[in-house]
């Protein structure tokens, strides 16, 4: 066994451990990358076998050798594309280049070994390099898309895998002139390591992106309750000289919403819709207060699924404040229903409107409104949308999957 081959075993063995040992990167990605590490393994194994079968002339074994190694190197290419994509189309080309290989059992289409025992390609001897070209294009298209999606210098990682596969492939038919792959066997398990490498970063990419959002979440909270406090503590000072009554019954109200929320930010990012309308309800009714022409309406067909906290009241706050309270018969309007998958929440008021293309803009002027998309988005995988008109009114639509 040569010193190389030494080498790619330990740095394969090395690879298995680190993946079972891995917490981090998702079960699939975890799972392709076990495979395809463990399929490199048995492709250096099958490599020093074969050097093995050479020197005794055992031309059946010679034969089952580079069978398995033909059929298995598109596959692993096939792997690497399903890290991106969970195409199917690919596995029919690697099903026809292991049936081609395979009729080197029975007859001379794909290679056969001389008397003298040297080894001869058939008239479909390159289907493992085609099929591997095909494939690595379908890779270089796979990365694009994933380079656009993401746009981060990390999509470089798969665009040097495929670099050094093609660059692999040409050594060895046109230089090395081998029908064992050396340096393709090398470059694999290098690819490994960078795709290992990459899912790695990613993850930690995400995880920083996922402190960002949590501390936007704690400064938008942060941001509010000072801002509602101020504004009911004016609502109740004012009520104890004109209305005590009416004082009272806010003091209590607001009582409850600040014990409503604390209790929220001390529990899980999930709540009950219930609790959430609760919310919404109380902060309605203390901020008519202030707006004597806004009238709430609540059309509740669907209440049995659970939200993240201070998802809905900001959406009814935000049409109060910037919508319908110039009207001089404001609506704002919650309705909530459930499909055949998902439950849906429509916030409608009958204010001012604005564009609606322009509400998830890197500015400050809707930040209220991309924290809760961020938030619905990563936590429920649920998605909000806007329509708007200027002069006529907007319209919310928060979809909460089942």
């Amino acid at each position: 066994m040569t010193a190389l081959n030494v080498a790619l075993l330990v740095q394969l063995f090395g690879m298995i451990f680190t993946l079972v040992m891995d917490p981090f990167i998702n079960k699939r990605s975890k799972r392709i990358m076990m495979i395809n590490t463990v399929l490199v393994l048995t492709l250096v194994i099958q490599q020093q076998a074969g050097a093995y079968f050479d020197e005794n002339n055992m031309t059946a074994a010679r034969i089952v050798s580079g069978v398995y190694g033909y059929s298995i190197r598109p596959v692993i290419i096939s792997l690497f594309i399903k890290i991106f994509t969970d195409s199917r189309k690919m596995w029919i080309l690697v099903g026809l280049n292991a049936a081609v290989y395979c009729t080197a059992f029975f007859s001379e289409l794909s290679f056969y070994y001389s008397e003298s025992g040297n080894f001869m390609r058939g008239p479909l001897g390159y289907s493992c390099f085609v099929v591997s070209v095909i494939l690595l294009i379908q890779l270089i298209f796979a990365s694009v898309r994933n380079y656009r999606k993401t746009m981060n210098r990390l999509s470089v990682f798969p665009f040097v895998v495929v670099v050094l596969i093609t660059a692999a492939t040409i050594t060895d038919i046109f230089i090395l002139k081998t029908y064992r792959i050396d340096l393709l066997t090398v470059v694999s398990a290098s690819s490994c390591v960078l795709y290992y490498i990459w899912l790695h970063l990613q993850f930690v990419r995400e995880h920083e992106n996922d402190l960002k959002a949590e501390q936007r979440i704690r400064i938008m909270m942060s941001q509010m309750s000072p801002h509602f406090l101020f504004n009911t503590l004016a609502a109740i000072q004012s009520l104890c000289r004109t209305d005590p009554v009416l004082a009272g019954e806010t003091v209590q109200k607001f009582g409850v919403y600040l014990r409503q929320n604390i209790d929220t930010l001390r529990s899980d990012m999930l709540i009950p819709f219930e609790k959430e309308l609760e919310y919404t309800k109380v902060y309605a009714d203390i901020e008519m207060l202030q707006y004597p022409n806004v009238r709430l309406e609540y059309d509740i067909r669907d209440k049995d699924f659970s939200i993240p906290s201070l998802t809905v009241q900001p959406m009814v706050e935000n049409a109060i404040s910037h919508g319908v309270r110039i009207r001089e018969k404001g609506i704002v309007s919650v309705i909530t229903r459930r499909t055949d998958d998902h439950h849906e929440i429509v916030i409608k008021d009958n204010g001012k409107g604005f564009d609606a293309e322009k509400a998830f803009d890197m500015d400050d002027t809707h930040i209220g409104l991309r924290n809760v998309r961020a938030r619905i988005e990563k936590i429920t995988g649920g998605s909000l949308t806007v329509h708007s008109a200027v002069n006529e009114g907007t319209e919310v639509v928060i979809c909460i999957p089942l």
